[in-house]
């Protein structure tokens, strides 16, 4: 055989395909401070354009811009806290982990009470549980990690020209 066919033998080869097609992974340690958001932004941007189908990236960076904001505002300064985003074929899962152990109150429990118009504050988790596919939290050895996911949607089709 060839080297040529060989190569092609290779590229066809169900295994190779597969490989293509597993999780793409990225995880950073970001500062305890406000400066961590558009750096958070920036990775889930960057992440996002790696793939042809990818979960919608505006609202992955809205929603990971709103998991890290709240890490950094509602737990104690000094330790980083961790971005996490996992890649897939079905969609993307966004992790923010954080040193304080106590879940968010709000983001599984949809019944509670719409926050009040008149403040800045309190739309986060509302806007994670209504944007996303899924949302959670989970304990880590460390503290805690929340988390969501969004579904893949076909990347748009071009215009022949």
């Amino acid at each position: 055989m060839k080297a040529g066919q060989d190569a092609l033998l290779h590229e066809t080869d169900p295994a190779v395909q597969d490989r293509s097609k597993a999780p793409a992974s990225w995880r950073i340690a970001l500062p305890h401070s406000a400066a961590a958001v558009p750096v958070a932004r920036a990775l889930v941007r960057t992440a996002l354009a790696e793939l042809e189908h990818t979960a919608d990236g505006d609202t992955a960076e809205l929603l990971t811009a709103e998991l890290v904001a709240n890490a950094v505002e509602h737990t104690a300064g000094g330790t980083p806290i961790e971005l996490v985003v996992e890649l897939m074929p079905t969609g993307c899962q966004v992790e923010v982990h954080d040193p304080d152990p106590v879940p968010p109150a709000d983001l599984t429990r949809p019944g509670m009470e719409p926050p009040d118009p008149w403040q800045e504050h309190g739309r986060g988790l509302l806007l994670i549980r209504a944007l996303s596919s899924s949302c959670g939290h989970r304990p880590t050895g460390s503290g805690k990690a929340v988390w969501f996911r969004l579904p893949a949607v076909p990347a748009p089709r071009r215009s022949p020209e």
